[in-house]
């Protein structure tokens, strides 16, 4: 045997080992389920894609308050296992569940554990999360409704190095990528939180992206991130900034604090936006996404170009978009019955939802994101048949349904 035949020998057998090797390894790694951990440290949620399973722990490494009438308190959230957090698109929110223990906040019994849904109100960062929360006080002309016990338990209650238990980021609102299409970005009140996400996010990733944002609040005590968005409009040329107060206070002054009076409509957005294609993101409360989203429809802007979120999506859907046929009332109407709360009652379809139809009923259930993607609302379901319109984001367990995105298909025993 020559010595080129016995090196090219030694090359081929050294070539096969490392094949099988690899081989070993790449089969090693597919039989690892999504979600599970890799790397060192045992027990360590390091995730294979873009979500952790379940609840997580994480540890509020700051608040801080976010508006001069101290209702609106941000949390920058570190995971407790020391992981790094996978990226989520701009405008999602985070599941937290809480241990709310306060008899002032109208739980039955004063102590729940309850699920919300937040949204995150910064860009994505490997190391940290960040929510905004504003304290829900109960309406002035209704004594009989109780506070926001979760947001009143996060304000009051909750410190830094204080743990909470979060689900992965979720929810259908997010920016369109496309630097091209111009954002125009709506909010009121509390609804502002997605949109900084969102503004965070293109000026650090698209600096040259045409930004608009209206944003509409009460006054001046009300306006959460006041300073961080002046700032942002002073050194971004691409960003349009447009603060409208609704009843300013006499220490607030227009051209200084705000730019507008009134609330955010489309004569507004008439007389500043340019014409051309934009992608229209909405968020804000029940009432104003009830006038401005049709408004923007009948302004002529295309479906595809408005996304919206709202302070419970199933009861804004009712009223936006909603076809006849499916608030009349057929012969044959289908009954609901829910076992634990002992009544059976017959749905109608005046109802975006079965949670809607529950709700409107008085028969209790617990919520939290109310478009089908944090699964606070899953009940089991002992004889029928829910349909969806839309798919929802959560993966439904076999015997169990969605209420907030749900409705009937047949009659129902629902365990509720």
């Amino acid at each position: 045997m020559t010595a080129s035949l016995l090196l090219l020998y030694i090359c081929a057998a050294l070539v096969l080992q490392l094949a099988v090797g690899g081989g070993v390894a790449v089969w090693r790694l597919r039989r690892i389920a999504p979600g599970t951990a890799v790397g060192p440290g045992e027990g360590r949620p390091e995730t294979i894609g873009d979500a952790w399973p379940g609840w997580r722990e994480f540890r509020v490494a700051r608040r801080n308050i976010e508006d001069a009438g101290a209702t609106q308190c941000s949390f920058h959230l570190m995971a407790v296992d020391g992981g790094m957090l996978p990226p989520f698109k701009p405008g999602q929110f985070l599941t937290v569940r809480l241990h709310v223990a306060n008899p002032g906040t109208g739980i039955p019994g004063g102590s729940a554990m309850v699920t919300r849904c937040y949204s995150l109100s910064d860009r994505p960062r490997p190391e940290a999360y960040r929510i905004t929360v504003k304290r829900v006080v109960a309406p002035p002309d209704r004594a009989t409704v109780p506070p926001g016990g979760a947001s009143a338990h996060l304000l009051d209650r909750v410190r830094e190095n204080d743990v909470i238990e979060i689900r992965c980021p979720a929810g259908q609102f997010f920016l369109d990528p496309d630097p091209l299409i111009p954002a125009v970005l709506i909010s009121g009140g509390i609804g502002i939180t997605p949109m900084m996400s969102i503004l965070h996010w293109c000026l650090d990733e698209q600096p040259d992206r045409v930004i608009y944002l209206f944003h509409g609040v009460r006054n001046g005590r009300e306006h959460a991130f006041k300073a961080t968005l002046e700032e942002l409009a002073a050194s971004h040329r691409n960003f349009h900034l447009s603060i409208v107060y609704s009843r300013p206070n006499p220490d607030d002054v227009q051209g200084r604090d705000f730019q507008h009076t009134g609330h955010v409509d489309v004569d507004l957005l008439r007389r500043i936006l340019p014409r051309g294609k934009q992608g229209f993101y909405v968020c804000g409360p029940p009432a104003m996404m009830e006038s401005l989203v049709p408004a923007l429809r009948a302004w002529g802007i295309a479906d595809e170009d408005i996304h919206f979120e709202a302070f419970g999506p199933a009861s804004v859907r009712s009223t936006i978009g909603a076809s006849p046929e499916a608030v009349l009332v057929g012969e044959d109407q289908l009954e609901i019955a829910f076992r634990r709360s002992g009544r059976t009652l017959r749905w109608d379809g005046r109802d975006a939802s079965l949670l809607a139809f529950a709700e409107r009923h008085g028969v209790p259930i617990d919520t939290g994101c109310r478009s089908g993607s944090c699964g606070s609302c899953e009940t089991r379901l002992l004889a029928g048949r829910v349909q969806y319109p839309q798919k929802p984001d959560h993966v439904i367990t076999a015997g169990t349904c969605l209420l907030c995105v749900g409705t009937p298909a047949s009659h129902l025993l629902l365990d509720a």
